[in-house]
């Protein structure tokens, strides 16, 4: 694969979306960008990490923290923005750009944060949405941050809110809806290497095809 492409990965929260899209990247021999998404805006931007990171994935809420009339903490000194308030459709604007010059740059796969979306145009890629089991994904949970059932739970139903609003507001389609992606796969029914030799042979075929 000498041309740039792009993957893009949905997933829900315990589906083991994030270790797939790191394990599928190094196999492909692209980057991989998630959180590293919001270090790049920051930089690119000149706002504080902190901005990016309460606006991550979250849909558009206004003023950010009550800053109405505030100076914003730039990373350096730099003037005032014109407008005295900081929207996530601001922050959101600023990783878009982001990511569009990635992709416009080298061959990459994202995790989350639209980016099947703000790259629609782009020539060739393949978007995924990895979702899993409930007890599969509460037994990961547990496994990852030594919690209980109850509280893994409650964090799946917060982050299954906050990422479908956020996905759905910005890009006017469903979060993990099957029509909304090339490929949606139940990483709970193979597990997580033979899902990901699964979506490698299927993004390879993709790719292929986008390229003839």
């Amino acid at each position: 694969m000498n041309k740039k492409f792009v993957v893009n990965i949905g997933r829900q929260l315990g589906s083991g979306g994030k270790e797939i899209g790191e394990k599928l990247a190094a196999r492909l021999g692209i980057d991989f960008y998630d959180k590293e998404l919001i270090t790049l805006a920051s930089k690119e931007s000149g706002l504080c990490r902190e901005f990016f990171e309460k606006a991550d994935e979250r849909a558009s809420q206004g003023i950010i923290g009550g800053l109405f009339g505030m100076r914003f903490p730039f990373v350096g000194d730099g003037a005032l923005p014109t407008q005295n308030c900081l929207s996530n459709d601001a922050l959101f604007k600023v990783q878009s750009d982001v990511i569009r010059q990635l992709a416009s740059e080298k061959s990459c796969l994202f995790v989350g944060r639209c980016a099947d979306y703000i790259l629609r145009e782009h020539p060739c890629c393949a978007n995924i949405f990895i979702s899993a089991s409930h007890e599969a994904r509460v037994a990961r949970l547990c496994a990852m941050h030594h919690i209980s059932e109850e509280e893994a739970e409650n964090m799946m139903s917060k982050a299954d809110k906050k990422r479908s609003e956020y996905y759905n507001y910005y890009s006017y389609k469903t979060w993990g809806a099957a029509a909304t992606y090339h490929l949606c796969i139940d990483s709970s029914v193979l597990g997580i290497e033979k899902t990901i030799d699964f979506v490698e042979e299927f993004v390879k075929l993709k790719i292929k095809m986008d390229f003839s």
